[in-house]
């Protein structure tokens, strides 16, 4: 019964808590981020709204993508996965050729499409868990049953990271690396060879730290960052010093001076400090029970697929759920002290236009898992066959 179902033309189905989420997130970080930067545009641009409109053009501009993204049929983001994966990691190339990229502080990470600046390391991003779940529905025993299987996926992500390490961004390459991972464990991958492999990746990451000066500066600065708090360690020191600010309930929304005169990058990676500082204790644990909940949701949305017998629209929830909050928990550690500083954005709620649309893509993309497994249960008939004889 399920497979006469048709999809791209049943009622599109909403989950009220992705919904709740996603509109909470989006609204809270908008304020946040024009409380952070009404400065900035006033010190750039002569002008205190210029961050916020241009926020609010991502945002629009997102739901506007993401409205495109959830009318798509799961078939049909199956068929195209590999494609896109290699489109990927063909932006990656050309963004690293001279007079292509857009280099803006030190890394080369941006291409500018018709004027807009497009941060290619997102698209992979997503192009990764779309992938990934192609390869994990296709690719079951495998994965299972052999270590080429994991090895096999983990080698064209290999160079995607080397391109990402390139640009330079250590952050991304590390994000999509655990979302390979995550989703080949969760896809059925030896215990003892996933370990293998981790313990090999934490290997490569300790030796790209080595390497890179710049990296074991950072490194060194994160475990005592008011050791050396007017150089290497100044963003995580004055970071730490806006949560101490802020205390339980906080100096009030645009009452902070962390971000007027001391907090770098306040607007974007450093979003979560200001919200520690002018909301406190009660702002910072509402962000982290609204991504809690997305998280929570998402990996719910990939369980109720996978009990409808839709392995890849189960594996691509998965995915997102792994992303959002791997790329989430990374940010508030850096924020708060607990991780290396990492120029990783807060999901849909930092400032950033590239990272905006993709996660407004993304979030879509998991509305549309929930919508075609929701259209399949209502379709499917009930089986009766064990009340037969009574």
């Amino acid at each position: 019964m399920n497979g006469r179902v048709d999809l791209q033309k049943s009622k599109f189905h909403f989950d009220p808590i992705l919904v709740f989420v996603t509109v909470s997130l989006l609204f809270i970080g908008y304020v946040m981020v024009a409380s952070a930067s009404l400065h900035l545009g006033v010190e750039q641009k002569q002008d205190s709204f210029y961050y916020p409109i241009r926020q609010m053009a991502h945002i629009v501009l997102g739901l506007f993508l993401a409205m495109g993204i959830a009318k798509v049929p799961m078939a049909a983001w199956e068929k195209i996965g590999s494609g896109l994966f290699i489109a990927g990691l063909f932006m990656l190339v050309v963004v690293l050729i001279p007079g292509l990229g857009v280099k803006v502080n030190g890394s080369i990470r941006w291409l500018s499409l018709g004027g807009v600046r497009v941060q290619v390391s997102e698209v992979v991003k997503f192009f990764s868990v779309i992938y990934m779940a192609g390869y994990v529905t296709r690719h079951k025993d495998n994965l299972q049953g052999s270590a080429y299987g994991i090895i096999k996926p983990l080698l064209l992500f290999s160079v995607a990271c080397i391109l990402l390490l390139l640009e330079p961004d250590f952050g991304s390459s590390i994000v999509i690396l655990m979302i390979a991972m995550g989703m080949m464990f969760l896809g059925g991958a030896r215990l003892i060879q996933f370990i293998i492999l981790l313990s090999l990746v934490m290997l490569l990451a300790g030796i790209m730290v080595m390497i890179a000066p710049y990296r074991m500066e950072r490194l060194v600065s994160f475990v005592d960052p008011f050791k050396d708090y007017l150089k290497s360690g100044y963003q995580l020191a004055q970071a730490l010093i806006s949560f101490g600010r802020g205390e339980a309930l906080g100096v009030g929304l645009g009452s902070g001076i962390q971000k007027l005169f001391y907090l770098p990058e306040a607007h974007t990676d450093f979003l979560f400090s200001v919200i520690g500082e002018e909301l406190g204790l009660l702002g910072v644990s509402t962000v982290i029970a609204l991504f809690a909940m997305l998280i929570w949701r998402a990996f719910g949305v990939a369980i109720e697929a996978e009990e409808a017998g839709q392995r890849f629209s189960a594996f691509i929830a998965y995915g997102l759920g792994i992303w959002l909050g791997f790329q989430s928990f990374v940010n508030m550690g850096v924020n708060m002290g607990i991780l290396p500083t990492k120029g990783l954005t807060l999901p849909l709620m930092s400032y950033g236009g590239s990272s905006m649309m993709v996660m407004c893509c993304a979030v879509a993309l998991l509305f549309r898992v929930h919508s075609e497994t929701a259209a399949l249960r209502e379709h499917t008939i009930p089986d009766l066959s064990r009340w037969a004889n009574v």
